[in-house]
């Protein structure tokens, strides 16, 4: 299992967010993921949550959020999860075109 830790960002929206591809690295994972019923393929399965985890979701689903920063995040998240790095920003205004250059992240712009 691989995870990575994110900026999400949209109008006036910061998330760090916590994302595990749970594909699994052994025979233990492997079999407890098919027990599920996770297709254990290589294609990306990943779980987003927000870093703090305190009362907040974690899905494997984009659409199991119900909100549109949440849904256009994570289906990039899966799209893209082989180039992204801890750190990078998934812009969701520059994602759906709204905007001509993606966000950077907080961590160069905010005053330490």
């Amino acid at each position: 299992m691989q995870v990575k830790i994110l900026e999400i960002r949209d109008e006036g929206t910061f998330i760090p967010a916590l994302c595990v591809d749970i594909n699994p690295d052994n025979e233990e994972q492997r079999y407890l993921m098919r027990r599920m019923g996770y297709p254990c393929d290589g294609a990306p399965n990943v779980v987003v949550t927000h870093l703090s985890a305190g009362g907040h979701r974690a899905w494997n689903d984009p659409y199991g959020w119900g909100d549109r920063t949440w849904k256009v995040a994570h289906n990039y998240i899966i799209e893209k999860w082989d180039t992204l790095v801890d750190g990078d920003v998934v812009d969701v205004q520059f994602i759906l075109g709204e905007t001509d250059k993606p966000k950077v992240s907080e961590r160069i712009t905010a005053p330490v």
